[in-house]
């Protein structure tokens, strides 16, 4: 893995720039299967910068290229432009200086940068010259023998690679082209021989008429050998122009600079010839022209910027015209009729029922609530299921310092997109999302998103925990005394009701495939408990693990413990019915704490084991707990994890020597994941059968006629009966309507 290392390249002119050493010629027969060699990897602006190499059946030889991964794709599929590079270049040219990755990150597009023809592939004379053979490609298909055999690289950037592309990255089918000098006229002749494939061009400096220039005559004459006049125009954008003798309906317009201090502008380049050709079929060219500027990827980073907001902004264009027009996919939470029916609601305060708490210790009321729309980079949904988590009930009955009354609680829910506000992309309406009190920016800028180590977006959480969005003000208003009463956000969710507003970056969007009752079960505890095994203490095969409560968190745990391959698994409890759930999960020991007079970790320390347990799981937010559950780990290297969270004011205590002797107490939130680039993955390895959560569910309760209160409050009532696990609570639309 390479840590920013620096290969220096030439930029000035063509005939001194690097080439890279011959790779070695591939004979064997080759697929857009083959295997990618991973090469090097290195940050940049949030998104990552691989190198990979493969075994091309274009070319017959190994071929190398580069991608520049997004932040954004670790959340949902994007969009691809592919960037050609000039004569003599690799993909490292404009991949070090080429300046694309701020904009990149910024607007969620992956560029790709393959090279710019075959190497080491033995043709007579590929080496001689710096403009024709290695490095010299010109994006053709070459007919004449010697280069036929190798040199396809029309066919590379067509087809095998935007190939090899989709079958390994998180992309959309959306791609447009750009490219540099020879790489610009590799551009435009593909995206005007294949409207229909790219949603945009753009060029910098292209060769623009090659069939009448000298570089383009001495390659198409070798590429072609007879046939070059006729075979030329095929890959000549202005000949390609005036063949169609129309403008293309696919581009509203083509992006293009050059350098007035370019060496190369009056004898290769001629931009001049474009506008005429463009001109002449009435098909719009921005060419613009850049006094003191060469040819140089100085002149290239200068304008790069605009490049990639000129193919961004046409993607999402291409992006929303391929919604509007295709087919909606099914949905399985939502009627037809109630899909429909979001579109008279969006932009619009829609009254529904939801489960208002109006101060500590006090019954959940039912209440019409006005739900605002939602504004820039929120979401408003539709709740379909709801799962009771005792942080809800924790906060109710007035343990929660940042507690906040009257507020809508709830926030391990399954939901449809109803609306979104501006700016938002991730998600649109039709989605299922599960709602995320643990947000997930993945802003470039953002040093927690960006780093392994921590879950823990800071974006929103000042208002969050204020009980706020983002702009610091609420969604949610109720009558209360004849008056307009502002109701508090909780955790960034307030799922008890029938719509609620999230941020975007706290909305997971996941298979519409999960039935949403079993989907919220991935919203807080389950996650966290599976998270806590698998993240927080990376628990290995043929360790000891001892689990501190067996709830549903703590059943997850054992799930994930057992998953993990612990050898042995202790669970601990007073309530001795969960023993047998907790055995059929994975544990392989349990033990109830009134059994034994000496404190629990010292039967787990001393008598199930002799040294203690390698990793301890708090899942009661007990601080005596909490306390037992480190001094049962093994002395020398155990581990304890803080999972469940304690009342105000409570402070945790132990002797400094149990740290002393080497156990490491450490606490995770969410279960570690950053949840909308793991929660999709959770519920794809649900659906797969790997992952089963249908045991956690032991009440299903309908809300019946709107009333959300009354079936909240039942399943409170449940949660404190000590047989219950989860309940969830699915709800009904009968009561919500389209606000004035």
């Amino acid at each position: 893995r390479a840590t920013g290392r620096f290969v220096r390249v030439a930029s000035r002119s063509h005939a001194s720039l690097h080439r890279r050493a011959p790779l070695r010629a591939v004979h064997a027969s080759a697929s857009a299967d083959a295997k990618m060699d991973l090469k090097s990897t290195n940050r940049a602006f949030g998104g990552e910068v691989r190198k990979y190499t493969h075994a091309s059946s274009s070319t017959g030889t190994e071929m190398t290229f580069s991608v520049f991964v997004p932040p954004a794709a670790a959340l949902h599929a994007v969009p691809v432009v592919y960037y050609l590079s000039g004569l003599t270049c690799t993909d490292d040219n404009a991949v070090q200086k080429g300046g694309a990755f701020k904009a990149a990150a910024e607007k969620g597009v992956m560029f790709v940068f393959p090279d710019t023809s075959p190497r080491g592939a033995g043709v007579a004379g590929e080496d001689e010259s710096w403009d024709l053979g290695t490095g010299a490609g010109f994006y053709v298909d070459a007919t004449s023998e010697p280069w036929s055999k190798n040199y396809n690289m029309y066919s590379y950037v067509t087809q095998e690679l935007p190939k090899l592309i989709e079958q390994n990255f998180s992309v959309t089918s959306l791609k447009s082209i750009a490219g540099h000098s020879m790489g610009g006229m590799g551009a435009l002749a593909i995206a005007f021989r294949n409207p229909d494939a790219y949603a945009s061009v753009s060029a910098f400096a292209p060769i623009v008429a090659p069939t009448a220039v000298p570089w383009g005559e001495k390659a198409f004459e070798a590429y072609f050998g007879a046939d070059a006049a006729t075979k030329g125009k095929e890959h000549d954008p202005c000949a390609l122009l005036r063949k169609r003798g129309s403008a293309f309906p696919q581009f509203d317009d083509v992006l293009v600079d050059v350098g007035l201090d370019d060496q190369f502008l009056q004898t290769q380049l001629k931009p001049e010839l474009l506008e005429e050709a463009a001109a002449a079929v009435g098909q719009k060219v921005s060419v613009r022209r850049h006094p003191g500027h060469d040819h140089s990827y100085f002149f290239v980073s200068s304008f790069m910027e605009d490049h990639v907001r000129f193919h961004a902004e046409a993607l999402a264009r291409k992006a929303a015209a391929d919604a509007s027009e295709g087919p909606s996919a099914p949905i399985s939470a939502v009627d037809a009729a109630t899909l429909a029916s979001f579109a008279k609601t969006a932009g619009k305060p829609i009254q529904c029922s939801a489960a208002v708490a109006w101060g500590p210790k006090q019954p959940l009321t039912h209440e019409t609530v006005t739900v605002a729309p939602p504004r820039a980079g929120e979401i408003r949904v539709k709740v379909i299921s709801n799962a009771l988590c005792h942080t809800d009930i924790y906060t109710l009955d007035g343990h929660d310092p940042e507690g906040l009354f009257p507020c809508i609680l709830g926030h391990e829910a399954g939901a449809v997109v109803e609306s979104v506000g501006e700016g938002v992309t991730s998600v649109r309406v039709g989605d299922h999302v599960i709602p995320c009190y643990t947000p997930q920016c993945n802003a470039p800028s953002c040093i927690f998103c960006a780093s392994p180590k921590t879950n823990l977006c800071p974006t929103i959480r000042s208002t969050q925990g204020a009980g706020y969005m983002p702009d610091g003000t609420t969604r949610f208003t109720a009558k209360k005394d004849g008056k307009d009463v502002p109701i508090f956000h909780f955790m960034g969710c307030s799922t008890f009701a029938e719509y609620t507003v999230i941020a975007e970056i706290s909305a997971a969007k996941i298979n519409k495939r999960m039935p949403l009752n079993k989907a919220c079960l991935f919203g807080c505890g389950v996650s966290t408990g599976l998270g806590a095994v698998w993240n927080t203490c990376k628990v290995e095969e043929g360790s000891s693990v001892a689990v501190f409560g067996l709830g549903a968190v703590g059943l997850a745990v054992v799930q994930a413990a057992k998953m993990a391959g612990a050898a042995r698994i202790i669970g601990v409890d007073l309530n001795k019915d969960k023993f047998r759930v907790a055995s059929q999960l994975g544990c392989t020991d349990v033990v109830c704490p009134s059994d034994h007079e000496k404190p629990v970790q010292q039967v787990i320390a001393g008598e199930l084991t002799k040294w203690g347990v390698d990793y301890s799981f708090d899942c009661t937010g007990n601080v005596d707990v909490m306390r037992a559950a480190l001094e049962c780990a093994h002395r020398g290297w155990g581990e304890s994890c803080v999972i469940g969270v304690a009342a105000a004011g409570k402070e945790l205590a132990t002797r400094p020597f149990q740290l002393v002797t080497g156990r490491v107490w450490k606490g995770t939130a969410f279960g570690g994941w950053k949840s909308r680039s793991a929660v999709p993955k959770l519920v794809e390895r649900c659906l797969s059968g790997e992952l089963p959560v249908d045991h956690y569910v032991t009440h299903s309760i309908a809300v019946e006629n709107g009333d959300v209160a009354a079936a909240t409050n039942a399943a409170i009532d449940a949660l404190h009966s000590g047989d219950c696990l989860r309940a969830v609570v699915t709800y009904d639309d009968r009561n919500a309507a389209a606000g004035p």
